[in-house]
């Protein structure tokens, strides 16, 4: 049985999870090069996951990135 669309969360999996799971570890320590070629995927240690923080734009900075460049506008 599914759950009525109305009762769904518009966010869903939407926010930073705390937690990856052990095949987004292990791709994690092989960038990282901590996790030797035939090693366990049992008992890994824990990986922190970075949280993304984005600064907004001021309104004055969001002004000029939207003008036109150079003489376009200019007849």
């Amino acid at each position: 049985m599914s759950i009525d669309k109305s009762l769904k969360r518009k966010g869903g999996l939407a926010k930073q999870r705390c937690v990856l799971t052990r095949a987004e570890r292990i791709a994690k320590m092989i960038e990282n090069g901590q996790f030797p070629e035939g090693r366990s995927p049992y008992g890994l240690p824990k990986t922190r996951v970075q949280k993304i923080v984005l600064k907004k734009k001021s309104k004055k900075e969001a002004a000029e990135g939207t003008a036109p460049a150079g003489g376009a506008a200019k007849k």
